[in-house]
């Protein structure tokens, strides 16, 4: 299922048409659209070149490692996204490696490796749906992430499924107009609140 967002204005159409659907097909994601995903993961830009991401990653044809990552979702996110063939977690470093100071723009750098992997997923005709709602604490005992490093998003990728193998309230969100805020509203100029020029039709 395709599902391009409906744009003011003219964006590439990778951006249109990535979304984060629900429904995974039962197909298996090939290892090497795994690595180009992570590659492109590699390539975002980042605060002094420190690339401070990692992700935790489990197909399913790794039956233990699958469970584990079901086991820190919320009961919500585990119900639809045990159909997803890869899981993952998307981890940030809070400190620099060469002087171990505070890293303030660690999750933002993690933020944009991730959006650069779904653009690179899209490309292939996967979809990824990124997903707080996991145990941070729970992931981090289960799979002894070290202190200092921080999981912050969960990640279920696969290939586009068919929406009506979701029960009925999540196969209405899934079939449902995508809405975004207009840029009019969140960009600005001169001053806080006052919409920039450029951001009007």
């Amino acid at each position: 299922m395709q599902k391009p967002a409906p744009s003011d204005f003219p964006v590439h159409e990778l951006i249109r048409e990535r979304w984060s659907p629900r429904a995974f097909a039962d197909k298996p994601v090939p290892q090497d659209a795994l690595r180009s995903i992570f590659e492109a993961a590699r390539w975002a830009p980042s605060s002094s070149n420190e690339q401070p991401w990692a992700y935790l990653v489990a197909t399913r044809d790794d039956q233990d490692s699958f469970a584990r990552m079901l086991s820190v979702l919320v009961e919500f996110n585990a119900h639809w996204a045990r159909s997803a063939p890869v899981l993952a977690i998307a981890v940030a470093k809070l400190t620099f490696a060469k002087n171990d100071a505070p890293n303030r723009n660690a999750l933002y750098d993690t933020g944009a490796a991730t959006a650069l992997l779904s653009v690179e997923a899209t490309a292939r005709g996967l979809a990824v749906h990124q997903m707080a709602g996991f145990d941070p604490e729970k992931a981090r005992q289960v799979f002894g992430i070290p202190a200092g490093w921080e999981p912050i998003a969960a990640l279920a990728i696969g290939y586009p499924g068919d929406p009506a193998s979701l029960p009925a309230p999540l196969k209405d969100r899934e079939m449902a107009p995508r809405t975004r805020k207009p840029i009019a509203e969140f960009v600005m100029a001169g001053h806080w609140g006052h919409t920039a020029p450029f951001a009007t039709k």
